[in-house]
């Protein structure tokens, strides 16, 4: 059964060969059904391994065999493997259901189809994988089907900036996460996770110098981790791909902010809860890098003006949750703040490209307006993966989001109080840009064009249906799966998530102060009520055309400046650097000089000079008769050195005089 749920989505894949014999729309089917037999098989697996606490462990057959290393295809079945499993393999299904309408006039589904099922494909090995290379394959898998599908409309230059944006900035990351493996194999002699971890404790004493500086080896490990993390979670610094990926069919940016890619790097950090917990100073750099990303995402998302862009920056700023959270041991509020974020973020995406969709392709909500009479539907479904995203309570997103700042606070340090700040002032700010949105979108007066209106509709059964089940997971899942994955000595982590016990805050965070407790769900309300104020009746006095409110629009607006940072001092710079080096130098001059073309080129010009020796005087013929017969008297001199002492200075003077006659 655990085989079959993995390799069910690799058999959708290979749909694309047979579209032109099956259709597109019988391969979208196919690609569907085997997804949704996978989710089937999830649930069961979540029932036998997690509830009924029965991990599962299984090495398939050997992958690669040496005398230091020894990998083999193995698989990892623990609560932690069942919850991401359920999340990655229910919101693929529903966006494989949503594809078959939303892309059903592309003349290329079956190939979209086959891309979503090798990008959940890879994300099941990613999740499931019992050792940190098998991981890696999964997590450059993911890496290589986010290229595919971002770039889907290949005919667009946008889509291909942003797919190798996708790319290269994942590369970055990906570079620091594999000299973190070859670092755990360097000292561990393995690659395994339970080999892994179970050598920690002998490492913890342990140091190394870097550039002169002494570092234990636990904390380089965790940082070089961390930077993948970075990378495919799009942390503040390397997040500049994932508003850019917008440029994908909208079912791709659902699947991608959701489920699978982005989640990734969440995941990893969870995964290796045993060897975070020994680094207090990788922990520290997790809460503040994850506190940073979490408020920067929020306030650039304030003045975005693109419906998903604004959904994609909302996704940045919950990643930045659930990585600080990672920075005070809060692992399973973490994961616990993954699996609903996947449900009304996924709600969210869905419904803005149902509205995209009913409006003509129109992204710009303030093109929009008055729509909650002729989107009813979109309108409901809208409001409430907002309110679930704004953490209102009793949703979804209240229990998980609220739970991580109690948890932040609980720890009375200083990088506890940062992040427990930062987040409370982020909820405030989520909550303003989602209203924003609903307030523009549907009850503002009508701004777009007369032709949209009149062509707007509501969408078929295949997207209104995932909206529909979406929506009541947004509002129930959070309450029914609260204590399961949160309780006060809840046994259904087992051993998958390991926690110092020093560090355990679940209990602590009890006792906190009420009006802490209360002040995340004060502050979403105010920003909702907030938004609806200024943008209802205080707009034109509250935004007036100032010179502060000029400059504060254009540096929000312009997300921070990091990418005209990144263009002008990062990548111009290697631009100038590899035309002028790369290219001008090594490439047109060395190689075109030494390389074969250019030895062939010497060669001929040297026999063509050679050849004019051929001139017909005598006088040329009697001076190459005398060199020669130096020549020979100065090699029998040399050999013998008899009677003579030879300078092979000299010498070798004379040789290249004649040789530069002779040229």
């Amino acid at each position: 059964m655990l085989l079959t749920l993995v390799l069910l989505p690799l058999i959708g894949t290979f749909t694309v060969f047979f579209v032109r014999f099956v259709g597109n729309k019988n391969a979208a089917f196919i690609c569907t059904a085997l997804l949704g037999l996978t989710f089937f098989l999830s649930l069961k697996s979540f029932y036998f391994i997690a509830l009924m606490q029965n991990p599962c462990y299984m090495q398939i057959l050997p992958w690669l065999l040496d005398e230091n290393l020894t990998i083999f295809w193995g698989f990892l079945f623990d609560s932690v493997t069942c919850v991401m499993l359920i999340v990655v393999t229910s919101i693929s299904f529903l966006v494989h259901v949503y594809s078959i309408e939303y892309m059903g006039g592309d003349p290329h589904l079956g190939r979209f189809m086959s891309y979503l099922s090798f990008f959940t494909f890879f994300m099941l090995i990613l999740v499931t994988g019992d050792n940190m290379v098998q991981m890696f394959v999964g997590w450059e898998g993911v890496g290589l089907c986010s290229y595919l599908l971002i770039n889907f409309f290949y005919n667009r230059i946008q889509a291909n900036k942003a797919a190798l944006k996708a790319m290269i900035m994942n590369r970055i990351g990906d570079f620091g996460l594999s000299l973190g493996i070859m670092a755990i194999f360097f000292l561990c002699k393995s690659v395994d996770y339970h080999v892994i971890f179970s050598s920690i404790p002998f490492l913890i004493e342990k140091n190394l110098h870097f550039f002169n500086i002494e570092i234990n080896v636990i904390t380089a490990i965790c940082l070089l981790l961390f930077i993948g993390a970075v990378g495919k979670s799009a942390q503040m610094g390397l997040h500049t791909w994932l508003p850019d990926a917008m440029e994908g069919p909208t079912p791709v940016s659902a699947l991608i902010h959701a489920a699978t890619m982005v989640t990734a790097g969440v995941f990893l950090i969870i995964r290796c809860s045993f060897l975070f917990e020994f680094s207090d100073a990788a922990l520290d750099i997790l809460t503040i890098v994850g506190a940073l990303t979490a408020f920067f995402a929020a306030t650039t998302g304030l003045l975005q003006n693109d419906a998903k862009r604004v959904i994609a920056y909302s996704t940045c700023s919950q990643l930045g949750y659930m990585v600080f959270i990672c920075g005070v041991s809060g692992y399973s509020a973490s994961l616990f703040h993954l699996a609903n974020h996947a449900f009304f973020k996924a709600l969210l995406f869905l419904t803005a490209g149902s509205l995209i969709h009913g409006m003509q392709d129109e992204q710009d909500f303030r093109k929009m307006g008055g729509l909650s009479y002729l989107l009813p539907y979109s309108y409901s479904m809208l409001l409430i993966g907002s309110l679930s995203l704004a953490g209102f309570p009793f949703l979804t997103g209240f229990y998980s989001k609220d739970m991580i700042l109690e948890l932040t606070f609980s720890s009375y340090l200083f990088k506890g109080t940062f992040a427990y700040v930062l987040g409370v002032i982020s909820a405030f700010f989520t909550a303003f840009y989602s209203f924003r949105l609903i307030y523009w979108a549907f009850l503002a007066k009508p701004n777009g064009f007369r032709y949209s209106y009149e062509n707007a509709s509501e969408s078929k059964f295949f997207i209104t249906i995932p909206l529909a089940i979406l929506s009541i997971a947004s509002i129930f899942i959070g309450y029914l799966s609260r204590d399961l994955f949160l309780g006060v000595g809840t046994s259904f982590w087992n051993n998958s998530i390991f926690l110092l016990p020093e560090n355990n805050l679940i209990l602590e965070s009890e006792f906190i102060p009420v009006h802490n407790k209360l002040t995340p769900v004060i502050f979403s309300l105010a920003g909702s009520l907030t938004a609806f104020i200024i943008y209802n009746f205080l707009i034109k006095k509250v935004f007036t055309l100032n010179i502060l409110y000029i400059k504060i629009y254009t540096f929000l607006n312009k997300r921070w400046y990091f990418d005209k940072i990144y263009n002008e001092f990062v990548a111009l710079p290697f631009i100038s650097m590899g035309y002028a080096i790369t290219f001008k130098l090594i490439d047109r001059g060395l190689l075109e000089m030494f390389g074969p073309v250019g030895i062939i080129n010497k060669f001929s010009k040297f026999s063509q000079n050679l050849s004019n020796i051929q001139s017909g005087f005598v006088y040329h013929y009697l001076f190459i008769m005398l060199m020669g017969v130096i020549l020979f008297i100065l090699l029998i001199m040399g050999q013998t050195q008899s009677f003579i002492y030879i300078n092979n200075d000299i010498f070798f003077v004379f040789i290249a005089l004649v040789i530069s006659l002779l040229i």
